[in-house]
């Protein structure tokens, strides 16, 4: 046994030295970071040298020996492994012991947490971000009985609804603030780039039109060229149409209607339809378009957004970025937001794009330069973008990595949907519910039935979130990981 221990010494060693290495290599960039977020910053560059590579066999013979296997040390893995070579003998001089512990990373994120979201009902339970409807902004006493019921932060979407109707919302959240004496942050959504259905020619009056496997639907920006019976949509965005190959996926209303692009020409293509998951099989006015293989060019920042900046900048807490896919995409609104020549709210990145998942190690180092900010995994539109099947996964890895950052992550999108609109949760929705104490924020849409889903979620998590804190994962390479540090 003892040659086995000094063989795994050997093996974490050499681990070690690589994290270090890792961080050096980085050091110019950790050095141009507010202080508050160098520790954090190195953290995660640590943890994605970690993640890099597989390390299940490492992680298999630490769980043999009985020591820590490294599964739950996303916020300060360098200081773990510290420890585990302690208990097999190593001795570091104090000056070499990482001071990102366990313990400082926990209240690190939970004060960035505090920061963003306000206190939480319940210490290590995530706050609760309620989306408002627009009646919300004639009723105060739905909005105390929200409070009351443990809303901790209001959500405004600017996709919905006017300045004047946010403007009575925020009106009544103040008065039922105290009235209730609870407090509640402003979150407040940019609309980002509309990718709608509108229909031109056929549907157009009815706002829908009946789709079938087989059928022939046609994007393009007029009618020109073709007849009354062509199904015609025009994606509501310029530029998309250009951007688009033979072959891609085209995905509707959340992914309901699906098929490939099957023909380009100047000014148009054909998407031939191969999934209709509606029973009456309508195409309708209004819902969203998916392309996730191409390459849009239109920006995450679209010319509403920057009209909509200084009423965000006056009145929110938080403001929630759609659609951001680089680090080029976060200093334009930085930019933005100095042009209004007022206070900038924290933001919170909506990762809902596979560029965004791809960049969210970059997106998040980037974001450290003006802290607090946060990350939501907006989990209707990244499905549909990176595909059903990986959802699972990748939301998980979005996760650990902003654990290793001490970002706080909003879980958002259908949580508890069913009960919400029918009063009456599926049995599936209750696990997802509970997977969502692993977040520091949890978001619900709109629905009827508001308070009933308050009432169970927090039910829910303060049941699971008295019997786990994280979960334990094998250490199986991350794509992430690998390809911060090999790109390309």
């Amino acid at each position: 046994m003892e040659d086995a221990l000094e063989q795994l010494d050997r093996e974490l060693a050499s681990l070690e030295q690589g994290i270090l290495d890792a961080k050096k290599q980085h050091q110019q960039q950790l050095a141009e970071l507010p202080k508050r977020c160098q520790q954090a910053a190195a953290n995660l560059i640590q943890y994605l040298y970690f993640r890099s590579e597989d390390r299940k066999s490492l992680q298999e013979q630490l769980h043999l020996y009985g020591l820590s296997a490294l599964s739950n040390s996303e916020n300060h893995i360098h200081r773990q492994i510290q420890t585990i070579r302690e208990r097999l003998g190593f001795r570091y001089a104090p000056e070499e012991r990482n001071s990102c512990t366990y313990a400082y990373s926990q209240e690190q994120l939970a004060a960035n947490s505090r920061e963003l979201f306000g206190e939480a009902d319940n210490p290590g339970m995530p706050a609760i971000m309620v989306t408002f409807d627009t009646g919300f902004a004639r009723d105060s006493s739905t909005i105390e009985a929200l409070l009351l019921h443990g809303m901790n932060v209001a959500r405004i979407n600017c996709a919905h609804d006017d300045e004047a109707v946010w403007k009575s919302m925020i009106e009544q959240i103040r008065s039922a603030e105290k009235a209730t004496g609870k407090s509640c942050k402003i979150h407040i959504d940019l609309a980002g780039p509309k990718i709608r259905t509108r229909l031109l020619g056929k549907g157009q009056k009815r706002g829908k039109v009946k789709v079938a496997v087989g059928d022939q639907v046609w994007l393009a920006e007029t009618t020109h060229g073709f007849d009354s019976e062509d199904i015609v949509l025009h994606p509501n965005e310029e530029g998309i149409i250009a951007s688009l190959e033979l072959g891609q996926r085209v995905f509707i209303d959340d992914g309901a209607i699906g098929g490939h692009i099957s023909a380009t020409l100047p000014g148009k293509v054909a998407v031939s339809i191969e999934r209709v998951s509606s029973k009456k099989g309508w195409l309708k006015e209004g819902k969203g378009i998916n392309f996730p293989d191409s390459r849009l060019t239109i920006p995450s920042l679209t010319d509403f957004d920057i009209e909509c900046l200084r009423f965000v900048c006056e009145h929110a807490d938080t403001l929630g970025y759609s659609f951001v896919k680089t680090p080029q995409d976060i200093g334009r609104l930085r930019e933005a937001m100095q042009k209004q020549g007022c206070n900038a709210p924290a933001i919170v990145y909506k990762i809902e794009t596979p560029d965004s998942v791809a960049n969210l190690p970059a997106l998040i180092l980037e974001g450290m330069k003006s802290p607090p900010f946060g990350v939501m995994i907006a989990r209707g539109d990244l499905a549909v973008e990176i595909g059903f099947e990986r959802m699972g996964e990748i939301q998980e890895e979005i996760l650990w990595i902003c654990e290793a950052a001490h970002v706080p992550v909003v879980w958002a999108t259908q949580v508890l949907e069913n009960l919400h609109k029918s009063g009456m949760p599926t049995r599936s929705e209750i696990t997802d519910a509970g997977q969502a104490v692993l977040a520091e924020c949890v978001m619900i849409n709109k629905g009827a039935h508001t308070i009933p889903v308050l009432k169970s979620l927090k039910e829910i998590m303060e049941r699971t979130s008295g019997r786990r804190t994280k979960k334990k994962f094998t250490l199986g390479h991350l794509h992430i990981a690998r390809d911060f540090f090999q790109p390309g």
